[in-house]
């Protein structure tokens, strides 16, 4: 196909950006400023209303209606001074999209006159419906109530002409059937766990607050080209398509200099995020053609989540102003680099503590090393669970590969750490034990060193590395809400902390120092860990498999059965005891899990078959009928020598003759697959039977990848990775 057909008019996408509209000045003149801040809100608000407002945000406390309508109030005299005519709740459905339900804010007074009204019923609950999202059976189709609730800990922001309210989304029945529920009871069950260990060491901490930064990757696509790809349009990715000859072989890609409607772009997300109080700070190209990266400062982990949330949704959009369309599945090219949102985790006090940070003395190291050596022990103890916190049909085609952490979860803690436990282990036990920082060091103290840097290379293989203060969970999947993954990890750490406060008691209550009895109660913790999830090797190799097996690492790599880790009995022990989840919600997202698996490689299927039937057989047909003219010409002006004349032809007669029949016969058993899986009633053994299904379509494009490569390019019917990956 000619690339002339699908030609962007980059001058007009450059155009029409320039004329947006844009703040002026630099960005900390505009920073937040579509977000009721606690600035707005003082200014909003009455004294007594903004103390209650910040009493629900920091301490959970019930707000009654009448503070709700002055808050209510405040937000609309505010909201109406930026040209607000809507409201929405703002709510994260298990989609992985988010989703709105928008209401005027159109009244009528006694008078019959229309004003604007937005009172405190609005802002605390909506009622959308409930039976229409993922529910996984907790609600039937004749049960529609649903409640979104406001999250007061996220705030208010605006987006075009509406206030959006981020809100969690329960049901009638009071389940969760979003995302931010247990996300929040996680954060809450990791602080209270958290909490008694931190005061051993500073009795004025109240608080301990779970961290997020998301690094974002993506592909842009031109919009012209995306639009002729079915595939693209319909699942997201690539189902057929031959490597391009350049690819990203030569590394020239990798924080190249950025395009410059690219950074056109970025700079748009850039300045709309800032308004939106997204702290976006870093930005690059990535490994693949086309692909980039975006981050943020760290943040909170619950507000962090929905900004990422709330990115997405700013990206999609502004990608369409200049001419692209963003790509978020984890794999959407084959060949190449697929797609993450690495997930960099930890721990604080409200004092300004960081609990995964070595320290500047004694005291401060060993309140660090008993966060991360517990850290160690929670990721060993669920490691097959968080595996399945990160599973999907999509990053199922990213996991595992040369490029991205494997389907076995380890832990990477790096040689100066590793040492550090070493050391620690060889004490006799009750042994007085000082951990120095790096400065100070003397004979006989156990270092840990102050500052990470350059003490050990990074460890791209592994899913969860610490990197100096914090742990990155690079698994996550570009498409995914982060919030899966968090929920899971803070849910795991709040047990294991809880369970290590009960040891370190008991060894206290024997009369031991806090210094010796937390020695002695995280020894053995040592021990295990360092036996079995810290692993500092090459994780994509054959060899640390078989090694990860024998430690007793989950090494599932099917996804439809990494979804049972959910209703482990060790699992819904955990969640449960931690309040996070119930068993019924624990079943209930397995059954959305499995349901969403099903359909995504539903339609996968669907669109392959149709775009080879449909497509890629009429044009290899079509050149087979060209070439026969052809032969057939040659015959007459050859004679019986045409043979010879006529080698390639017929070479290539030949060859599309049996690459067409190995679509078709593949397409068909494809079909029969699909509607054997269709048939079956329980969702665990479709989604297994549509795992097969899955596999067949690695089958299916085979064939159609090597006719692109024999078809005349003038002929094929769809833009080619060539096209796709370099038009910028």
């Amino acid at each position: 196909m000619s690339t002339l057909r699908f030609t962007v008019v980059r001058e007009a996408f450059k155009k029409k950006a320039a004329a947006a509209d844009t703040p002026s000045g630099l960005p900390s003149s505009y920073f937040g400023e579509l977000v009721f801040t606690r600035e707005k809100m003082q200014k909003y608000l009455d004294a007594k209303t903004y103390k209650a407002l910040i009493d629900s945000i920091e301490e959970g406390a019930a707000m009654d209606r009448a503070t709700a309508d002055r808050v209510a109030e405040g937000m609309k005299t505010w909201a109406i001074e930026h040209g607000v005519t809507h409201i929405t709740h703002w709510f994260q459905p298990l989609t992985d999209v988010t989703a709105e339900k928008h209401e005027s804010m159109m009244a009528f007074d006694a008078r019959g006159r229309m004003i604007e009204q937005f009172d405190g019923s609005s802002l605390i609950q909506q009622e959308p419906d409930a039976s229409s999202f993922p529910n996984g059976g907790l609600r039937a189709t004749f049960e529609a109530r649903g409640y979104t609730a406001w999250d007061p800990t996220s705030p208010v922001f605006i987006h075009d002409d509406t206030l959006c309210i981020p809100t969690v989304f329960i049901s009638y029945t009071g389940e969760a059937l979003d995302y931010k529920t247990p996300l929040k009871k996680a954060l809450k069950a990791v602080s209270e766990a958290a909490l008694p260990l931190c005061q051993l060491f500073d009795p004025q901490v109240r608080k301990v607050i779970s961290y997020l930064g998301w690094e974002q990757e993506f592909f842009l696509v031109d919009a012209d080209l995306y639009s002729a790809r079915a595939d693209l349009v319909l699942s997201g990715r690539t189902l057929m398509g031959h490597e391009s000859s350049k690819n990203q072989q030569l590394d020239d890609h990798y924080f190249g200099a950025i395009p410059e409607r690219v950074a056109a772009f970025i700079r748009e997300i850039e300045t709309e995020g800032y308004r939106l109080g997204i702290p976006l700070k870093t930005s690059h190209n990535e490994v693949a053609p086309n692909q980039f990266e975006i981050a943020p400062v760290y943040g909170e982990a619950n507000l962090s989540n929905d900004q990422n949330q709330l990115m997405m949704n700013i990206m999609n959009k502004a990608a369409r102003k200049h001419g692209f369309v963003l790509l978020l599945h984890e794999k959407p090219f084959a060949g190449i680099n697929g797609s993450g949102k690495h997930c960099n985790w930890s721990l604080g006090t409200d004092t300004g503590t960081g609990l995964l940070a070595p320290g500047h003395n004694p005291a401060g190291n060993l309140q660090f090393l008993i966060f991360f050596v517990n850290t160690l022990m929670a990721v060993q103890r669920h490691n097959g669970l968080l595996k399945a916190s990160i599973a999907s049909a999509t990053n199922a085609h990213r996991l595992g590969g040369n490029e991205a952490p494997p389907a076995i979860v380890s832990a990477f803690i790096g040689d100066a750490m590793t040492d550090v436990l070493k050391r620690l282990l060889e004490l006799p036990s009750g042994t007085p034990v000082q951990i120095a920082g790096k400065k100070g060091k003397s004979l006989g103290i156990v270092e840990i060193p102050e500052i990470f840097v350059d003490n050990t290379d990074r460890n791209r293989t592994s899913p969860f590395a610490f990197t100096g203060n914090r742990f990155e969970f690079r698994a996550v999947g570009s498409s995914a809400n982060c919030a899966g993954a968090l929920t899971t990890l803070n849910a795991a750490m709040a047990e294991q902390l809880t369970d290590f406060k009960a040891i370190l008691d008991r060894e206290m209550a024997s009369g031991k120092r806090l210094e010796v009895a937390a020695m002695d109660a995280l020894k053995p913790i040592i021990a295990s860990t360092l036996g079995t999830i810290v692993f500092e090797g090459n994780g994509y190799s054959d060899a640390w498999k078989a090694e990860a097996a024998r430690r007793g690492l989950d090494t599932e790599t099917s996804v439809p059965e990494m979804f049972l880790r959910f209703t482990d009995p060790a699992s819904v022990a955990m969640f449960t005891r931690m309040g996070v989840y119930s068993e019924k919600e624990l079943r209930s997202r397995n059954e959305v899990k499995w349901e969403i698996y099903c359909k995504k490689v539903q339609i996968e299927a669907r669109v392959m078959g149709r775009m080879a039937i449909n497509h890629i057989l009429p044009a290899a047909l079509n050149y087979k009928a060209r070439l026969s003219e052809s032969t057939a010409r040659a015959q007459d002006i050859f004679g019986r020598d045409f043979t010879q004349a006529a080698a390639t032809e017929l070479y290539l007669i030949r060859r599309i003759g049996i690459l067409t029949e190995e679509v078709r016969e593949r397409v068909d058993r494809c079909i029969e697959a699909r509607k054997a899986a269709n048939r079956l009633q329980d969702l665990y053994e479709k989604a297994k039977a549509y795992q097969e299904v899955a596999l067949m379509l690695e089958e299916m494009r085979g064939p159609i990848d090597e006719l692109e490569e024999i078809v005349d390019d003038g002929l094929w019917p769809l833009p080619k990775y060539r096209e796709l990956l370099f038009t910028n």
